[in-house]
């Protein structure tokens, strides 16, 4: 297996891991150092259960491999199927954008009616389901870059939310580029190159750029996509190894499956599929489709990762 194979499918299994990781810690506050949660454990779902995040995400990596470049229209459509199955949860913008789609409202103008109600609403609906792009696109920037936007449009329409978004993904897609680099230096140098590739509101780059100096109790980890990625770089560059940077950012509570997601992402194409512990990995699982009674666990997600690499080499 190739050193960039490996970052690939340890970007999938880190996201889908560390989703499973922060599930029973969601909606709970931070966890002291002393109770720290390092095990899959059981909370609204059995232990190791993947949730929305991971969901949505099979969404568009599915779609990606039935048509690429993305069709829009699929992505949207895989989106409403999935809400439709009723899913266990589901944030509360993405679910008043997907109500107004079932209910026969075009794809391209229910985000913007929800945007309109609600106009300062930043959620990380569109970053958490992202990563299945930065595998797929992960030799195209110009595509990563179009399609990461877009499928966050679809339900997501606030400039913090894409540009989050589009954030997450260049770093993935920087670190991809200096296999070669220190892990702790890979992630430095691809925060300043992503953040020199977005126009970020001043604010949020400052939340970005001060990230790896915050204290936990600063940290708020909330379903604000700000704090989502404040928190994930946080983890990556306060610790040395997968595990350590993925146990610090769940336990920060709150969001923590979001957060979870995020981290191991970045720590997955950091450090790579095999940093990633075998007893996380062997118990993360699911069901998607919803009530289709197929059921993921790893072996699913690496070949998925393989599958979504091959479009970039196309």
């Amino acid at each position: 297996m190739s050193d960039l194979q490996d970052r690939l499918r340890g970007i999938a299994v880190g996201a889908t891991v560390g989703d499973a990781l922060g599930m029973p810690l969601e909606f709970h506050p931070p966890r002291p150092d002393d109770f720290r949660i390092t095990e899959m454990v059981d909370g609204p779902l059995p232990a190791g259960n993947f949730t929305d995040d991971t969901e949505m995400a099979l969404c568009l990596a599915e779609s990606l491999l039935f048509d690429s470049p993305l069709n829009t229209r699929d992505l949207s459509a895989r989106f409403t199927g999935w809400y439709q199955s009723r899913p266990s949860d589901v944030g509360i913008h993405t679910a008043l954008v997907l109500d107004k789609i079932a209910s026969g409202i075009d794809f391209t103008k229910a985000a913007h009616q929800v945007q309109a109600q609600e106009p300062d609403a930043s959620g990380n609906g569109g970053v958490m389901r992202a990563w299945p792009l930065a595998i797929a696109r992960h030799a195209n920037p110009g595509l990563l870059t179009a399609e990461s936007r877009i499928q966050c449009e679809i339900t997501h329409t606030h400039p913090d939310s894409i540009n989050g978004t589009l954030l997450f993904n260049y770093i993935l897609y920087h670190i991809l580029q200096t296999l070669d680099t220190p892990p702790e230096l890979a992630i430095r140098q691809a925060i300043v190159l992503s953040t020199d590739q977005i126009i970020l509101d001043p604010d949020f780059l400052l939340t970005v750029n001060l990230s790896a100096l915050r204290m936990p109790k600063d940290l708020k980890n909330s379903g604000w996509v700000r704090h989502t990625i404040e928190s994930a770089l946080w983890a990556v560059q306060t610790t040395r190894s997968f595990e350590e940077a993925l146990v610090r950012a769940v336990n920060l509570g709150n969001d923590a499956d979001t957060s979870g997601c995020l981290t191991g992402a970045i720590a997955g194409a950091m450090y790579g599929y095999h940093s990633i512990p075998e007893r996380w990995r062997h118990a993360v699982h699911g069901e998607y489709p919803i009530r289709s009674g197929k059921l993921w666990f790893e072996a699913d997600f690496v070949r998925l990762a393989d599958q979504l690499a091959a479009l970039s080499a196309g």
